[in-house]
């Protein structure tokens, strides 16, 4: 059985991977603060918690994965805070970008020739924001922005392997993401996606053929759409 390490499995746009590779065969790892074993109810799933805004726990994270052989990583955990850049605290602007970016970027790195070897599957779950600039989402859109480049890269690099890279760039997807924010989704269905929607992405990109790779996944909304809270 093939091994999946999913990030951000705990809820989301993570768990809504996680339990579809599970569904398509999978065995899949999931990574969250707050996850536990029972979450998905499969005896193909394990759960390890670390909090991946922390840089010591992700490295004690990267030593225990390395004992692996994934055939899929897939970074999915990140967090957003969007206001006036002068607003954001320094905690706030460093665990953003460590959860965001560095975190995917040192798994990978712990990952990548397990891999390659396995020519497996390597996929970014970026955000819209990668790809274009709105007010106040400065340090959120510099690090997915960030990591669609790191996935572009890497594409590049590993092209005389068999690793496929993908980055996912998905738009306002309802989730516990807006949880701790000013907004969030639509109330209507088609001014908003839904988890299931990225995780058909993964299971599309996951069957088609091999020697054929969609290197960058934009998912838009049929139609725009966003509430803002009651204060």
């Amino acid at each position: 059985m093939k091994l999946a390490i999913v990030t951000g499995a705990s809820s989301g746009i993570g768990a809504a991977i996680a339990s579809r590779l599970l569904n398509l065969g999978y065995s899949v790892i999931g990574i969250s603060r707050t996850i536990d074993a029972g979450r998905f109810k499969s005896e193909n799933f394990i759960a390890l918690n670390a909090d991946l805004s922390d840089k010591k726990e992700t490295l004690e994270l990267c030593e225990t994965l390395k004992k692996k052989s994934p055939f899929i990583l897939i970074n999915a955990a990140g967090f957003g805070r969007f206001e006036p850049h002068e607003e954001l605290s320094a905690a706030t602007i460093t665990d953003m970008t460590f959860l965001n970016l560095t975190a995917p970027m040192l798994l990978t790195n712990s990952l990548l020739r397990d891999l390659k070897k396995n020519d497996g599957y390597l996929i970014n779950i970026n955000s819209i924001e990668a790809i274009r600039a709105s007010k106040f989402a400065g340090v959120y859109s510099a690090t997915k922005a960030g990591l669609k480049a790191f996935g572009d890269s890497l594409f590049e690099e590993t092209r005389k392997s068999g690793l496929s890279i993908t980055n996912i760039n998905p738009d306002m997807t309802e989730s516990a993401f807006y949880d701790e924010l000013r907004f969030e989704t639509s109330k209507k269905e088609d001014e908003k996606l839904f988890a299931s929607d990225i995780a058909d992405a993964v299971e599309h990109i996951l069957k088609m053929r091999k020697g054929a790779v969609v290197s960058d996944y934009t998912i838009r909304s049929l139609k725009f759409g966003i509430s803002k809270k009651k204060s």
